[in-house]
Order: structure tokens, then C-alpha cells, then sequence
């Protein structure tokens, strides 16, 4: 595709047909190869090629990108090589029943690294900002060829939800004005769209929209995006995230787009539904849009949720504003610059090899997936959840390494408090018919494992969490569902092996510290069959369990191994239980089990498997040790 000087007109039909019609040879994607049965594909980070067949070995993909938007098929398997490492977010394809869409490792190494993270380990990474100030470049564009001259063209709004706005349009001597005066916001940011001019877009490319603006009252630079124009209005960019207000007084604003898919005819999106005050005047003067070519291929155009050195043996201290960098290792992301501000006595490169930005996102994104099986993958440094989405049925997570996950910016409250959030493994909404194995998990913002929601239609039925190793999350374990109609049934929490919650690089960090192996929160869905049976449970910083309010039927905990230095045993129902025979008699919960120190094979070592003569090694379901096979781990994994 070639940029024109100016596009404002739609595309052809015989145009949008031809489009439709190119083919894979023409478009450089390869062609998948034709088989009656499942195949196996290869991706290999350092020998692989997009353009190769990907069936063998020698012919591996490179890219995750490529994984992603391949058509793969029930019963195909992907197979990342051992040793690799890649960058993003996987996306998986679903399967069938009887024929999953696998996702596993071949060759030999170290399990491949999936990363949710971006490097800033070279000293050019950073410029100096002030006296023990460091911060990452600035993101600057070079402006090329206009796509666009928007001084003239046709605008349009939709409004829904009860949102009400008049659109007037004025033709000056410098351009159109567009003008919004809003009676009734709506709640929601597609109860008023606005629709400006037609252009063409390449993937691949950034653009840059400036324009001029201004508001009779403050208003956030709203969300933008170029998208379809008819069903399934989807979008072809992805935006950065803009910090700038709009205020009484003209200003220039220029907002910069990644274009994900290429299209001969899309459209202008701006949202204001629940963001246009009622009775506020916008002003919007578009100008242009611009092909831009940027300086960093990785900005940091997503909240950093945490920063890494060393693989972990410093983490860095989020902080929610330049002033408040008073302590080595603080810092503060700037989303209007997307930039990263570091206390440092020194430029950070020069005092560490290794500087991981977890970046918020899902590293394995897997909303709406079913019939899919992970096997031996190591998913690390994601800001958000390490495998997240809601919608999820009949999922294996097995064998996988998950560590550094979570504390990226949620939202904010009215008060002005900042909430971060990120699980290692979530479940959320309706999911029904997964199960987690077998897996190592360490240093989670939030929970290890968890399967929550709030809705009606929140249905979470037949999970099982077995046979895993947790150490380091703030929560071990974590569950609620609301509201009354929304339903949980066959929760298992089974040989697991969970230790040191409330011991992780986020625990100092948080305003709401609640070091606990498992976290009932609030639940009022109806509920049967939650299992917690079999694990240990070892030191925690706060509370070994903790329940919220509505609970109608308790969970059913038995035969656990439980001990802790500190904190209390539970607090229940607002409750405080400080010791084990307290907590027994309190609860009826847990009247099998033992509270005792575990004796773990070589705990210096990093071996948390039950000695022989540990207190629990004959309280399984028949006379054998409870706790995780998985629980036997590479002490420098963990360090």
C-alpha cells in the first residue's frame, strides 16, 4: 500500500474485493501447508524465519507475532524450542473436544522464556535527569509523508445509553471546527463516538493525528483509535497511552498511533461517553495525520509495572509521581512522555547486566480460549496476570514456570488512591473445566493461583489447582464470585506446596498488605464443593487464611500441614484466630490437619518436598506425603 497525499473518500467495492483477494504470496505471509491431519509447528528465536513453513525444525518461525496469527487448527501443536526467549504476549487458538491446540517446548535447555518485559540494560538506554535522577529516553517522532489533510472533511458522532451531545461543524479561514456540546455523558466510553474522515492505514506503520482543543471544562485527552467504520467496528491501532488535558484555552495536541492491520478504508475514532462532562463545550480543530517514524522500536507505551534487575535481585519501588523519587530504586512512569524515571546514583546500565520493565499486559492473553494445553513454558516479568482472560473452559496449564508477575495500575479511586493488580494464573468470569499442574510459581503481585468474577453470568465450575509449588505471592490462593445468581461448583485446591506468603518484592509496596496462603474474599454466588485438602501451607506474613463476608457454605479444608513464625492463623470474618486450636474449634475447618514445622528435605537447598519424617509425610489420602512432587526446585531459580 502506498500513502496518498490526501484520502478522505471510501474504498470501492471491487477495491475492499480485490483487497480480500490477495494472496498469501502476494501478501508475504507464507501459506499454511495443506494436511488432513494435526501438525506440528517450531519456533525457534535465534535460527527460526517468519517466512519459512514452520513443519520442521530446520524450517522454525522466528516470532510470537507469527505464532499468533497463524490459522493453526484442533490438534496442532506449537512446539517453542528449549533455550529461546520471546518478547509479547501470546495469544492462543482454541480447540475441539478430544483434539487441543497445544503449546508446549522441543531440544534441550532451559524451559522457553515468554516474556510480558522490555530491556533497558545498555548504558544508552538512560540520560541523566538530575542529581540521582535517571530516566529512559524520550520517545520522539520524525514526521513523514501526510495521509491526510483533515482541515476539511465530514465529522460525525453516535450516542447511546442515554448520552446526549449536539455536533456543529464551522468552516473557518484555518479550518473546520468541530464542536460537542454535551447535555448527558452516558457511562460508558461508547455512548458518544465521534467519526471523522476516511484514510488508508499500514500495518506496521506509526501516524500521528494532531490537532488543536480545547473544553469549557477539564477533560483528559480521550481515547482514540483508527477502526472499521461499519460491523464489526474493529480497530486497526493501538494508541499510547496520552497524559495531556484539555482545558478553556486553545492547545496543539499530537496523539501517535501503531497500526496492527493494514486497511484501504478506515475512520477517526474518538470516544467521550462518560468522559465529556454534561454541559462542557469540546472544540476539536483536526489538522493532519502524518506517517511518523520513531526512535525507540520499544516504547514504553503501557504502564511499567515493576522493574527487575538482576533477574531479581532488586526490584524496583513504584512510585506515582517524580517528587516522591526520594530512595534509590524508586520510579515513576510517565504516561503522557512514556517515560520511566529511576532514583539512581549512578546510570542504571553501569551498575546492573540485567534491567527487565514488566510491561502491563497478560503475557499468555488467553481470554475466550478453550481446548488448550501449556506445557514447560516459562512465563515471566509480566505487569499484569501471567496467563489471564475470562470466558476460559477446558484448559491444561502443566509444568510451567511462572515468576515476577503482576503490579501494574489497575485504576484509581476518587480519593486518589492508586490500585495495582496481577495474578501468576487467573480464571476469571465464566471458566469452567481447567486445570493447573505441576507448575512453579514465585514473586506475584497478587495471588498465585485464583479464579474470580462478578456478574450473573460469572459460572466457575470443575477447576483444579494440583500438585504445585508457590512460594513468594502475597496470596497463595485466592477466590470470590458475586452476586447471588452467580454460581461456583467443584473448586480443588489439592497437594500443593505453598510457602512464604506476604514474603515478595511487592509486600512493603502495597497500602493493603495481606501476606495470606488463601484469600476468600467476598462471596454471595451459590457455592459447593470447594476443596482446599493436602498442602502445605508455610509461613505467611499476615493471616494463614482470610474470609469476607457472605459466605453461605464454607469451603471444606482438611488434611493440610500448616505452620507459620508469624502472623495469625485466620482472620475470620473480621476475627482475628491466632492460634491453630482456636482456629479448629472457631471454624470446624481443618480438623484433620496438622500445625506443626513441616521438615522440609533441604529448605537451605531450595528441596520443599516433606522429609521422611516430616509431621505430614502420612497424612495423604493413603498413608503417603501431602504437598508437591513440584516442590523440588533449583534454589536459584527462586533467588
Amino acid at each position: 500500500m502506498k500513502y496518498g497525499r490526501t484520502v478522505l473518500c471510501c474504498v470501492t467495492t471491487l477495491a475492499a474485493v480485490a483487497l480480500a483477494n490477495v494472496s498469501h504470496a502476494e501478501s508475504g505471509v507464507p501459506a499454511p501447508a495443506a494436511a488432513s491431519g494435526p501438525r506440528t509447528f517450531y519456533v525457534d528465536s535465534e535460527g527460526g524465519l517468519d517466512d519459512a513453513g514452520g513443519l520442521d525444525p530446520k524450517q522454525a518461525w522466528k516470532s510470537l507475532r507469527q505464532v499468533n496469527g497463524a490459522e493453526l487448527k484442533p490438534g496442532d501443536t506449537v512446539r517453542f524450542k528449549r533455550g529461546g526467549m520471546w518478547r509479547g504476549s501470546l495469544v492462543p487458538a482454541s480447540g475441539d473436544e478430544g483434539a487441543p491446540v497445544t503449546y508446549t517446548t522441543y531440544g534441550d535447555g532451559p524451559k522457553p522464556l515468554l516474556l510480558g518485559s522490555l530491556p533497558r540494560h545498555r548504558p544508552g538506554d538512560w540520560t541523566q535527569a538530575g542529581e540521582d535522577l535517571w530516566a529512559t529516553l524520550p520517545m520522539e517522532y520524525l514526521q513523514g509523508e501526510q495521509v491526510a489533510d483533515l482541515r476539511e472533511g465530514s465529522w460525525s458522532r453516535h450516542q447511546e445509553g442515554g448520552a446526549s451531545v449536539q455536533l456543529t461543524q464551522e468552516d473557518t479561514p484555518d479550518g473546520i471546527v468541530v464542536r460537542f456540546a454535551c447535555t448527558a455523558s452516558g457511562t460508558a466510553t461508547n455512548h458518544i463516538q465521534v467519526w471523522g474522515p476516511t484514510l488508508p492505514v499500514e500495518k506496521d506503520t506509526h501516524l500521528q493525528f494532531a490537532f488543536r482543543a480545547r473544553c469549557s471544562r477539564p477533560l483528559a485527552v480521550p481515547p482514540m483509535s483508527i477502526r472499521k467504520g461499519g460491523s464489526p467496528w474493529s480497530s486497526y491501532t493501538t494508541t499510547a497511552r496520552h497524559g495531556d488535558e484539555i482545558g478553556p484555552e486553545w492547545k496543539t495536541l499530537k496523539v501517535v498511533f501503531k497500526v496492527t492491520e493494514s486497511a484501504e478504508a478506515a475512520r477517526l475514532h474518538i470516544s467521550l461517553g462518560g468522559l465529556l462532562p454534561p454541559e462542557a463545550v469540546l472544540e476539536i480543530r483536526p489538522e493532519s495525520i502524518h506517517v511518523v517514524t520513531a526512535n525507540l522500536s520499544d516504547p514504553l507505551s503501557v504502564d511499567v509495572g515493576n522493574i527487575i534487575f538482576d533477574h531479581g535481585k532488586q526490584c524496583g519501588w513504584k512510585k506515582w509521581s517524580k517528587e516522591e523519587l526520594q530512595n534509590p530504586y524508586d520510579y515513576f512512569y510517565d504516561g503522557a512522555s512514556l517515560r520511566v524515571f529511576l532514583n539512581s546514583p549512578a546510570n542504571p546500565a553501569s551498575l546492573h547486566k540485567s534491567i527487565e520493565f514488566a510491561m502491563k499486559g497478560h503475557v499468555v492473553d488467553q481470554g475466550g480460549a478453550h481446548h488448550v494445553v501449556y506445557d514447560g513454558l516459562a512465563v515471566m516479568y509480566g505487569a499484569s496476570h501471567g496467563f489471564g482472560g475470562g470466558g476460559t473452559h477446558h484448559l491444561v496449564i502443566r509444568n510451567c514456570d511462572l515468576g515476577y508477575i503482576g503490579g501494574a495500575h489497575q485504576f484509581t479511586h476518587p480519593n486518589g488512591r492508586p490500585v495495582r493488580f496481577g495474578n501468576a494464573i487467573e480464571f476469571w468470569g465464566a471458566a469452567h473445566d481447567n486445570l493447573v499442574e505441576g507448575c512453579r510459581i514465585w514473586e506475584v503481585y497478587d495471588a498465585a493461583l485464583t479464579n474470580q468474577g462478578k456478574g450473573p453470568s460469572s459460572k466457575q465450575v470443575n477447576i483444579t489447582y494440583r500438585n504445585n509449588f508457590i512460594r513468594n505471592a502475597e496470596y497463595s490462593f485466592e477466590y470470590w464470585n458475586n452476586p447471588e445468581t452467580a454460581l461456583t461448583r467443584n473448586i480443588r485446591f489439592v497437594n500443593n506446596t505453598c510457602i512464604n506468603a506476604g514474603t515478595v518484592w511487592s509486600h512493603a509496596q502495597r497500602p493493603d498488605r495481606n501476606g495470606s496462603h488463601l484469600m476468600f474474599y467476598s462471596n454471595t454466588a451459590e457455592t459447593s464443593g470447594i476443596e482446599i485438602r493436602y498442602n502445605v501451607f508455610y509461613n505467611h506474613t499476615e493471616w494463614g487464611s482470610r474470609y469476607s463476608s457472605g459466605w453461605k457454605v464454607l469451603p471444606d479444608l482438611d488434611y493440610n500441614l500448616w505452620y507459620s513464625d508469624s502472623g495469625v492463623m485466620a482472620y475470620w470474618f473480621r476475627e482475628k484466630l491466632a492460634g491453630f486450636a482456636e482456629y479448629q474449634e472457631k471454624t470446624g475447618l481443618d480438623r484433620h490437619s496438622i500445625f506443626a514445622r513441616p521438615k522440609f528435605v533441604d529448605e537451605a537447598g531450595g528441596d520443599y518436598r516433606l522429609a521422611p519424617d516430616s509431621p505430614g509425610a502420612n497424612l495423604g489420602p493413603d498413608g503417603g506425603p501431602i504437598g508437591a512432587d513440584a516442590a523440588s526446585v533449583d534454589a536459584g531459580l527462586l533467588r
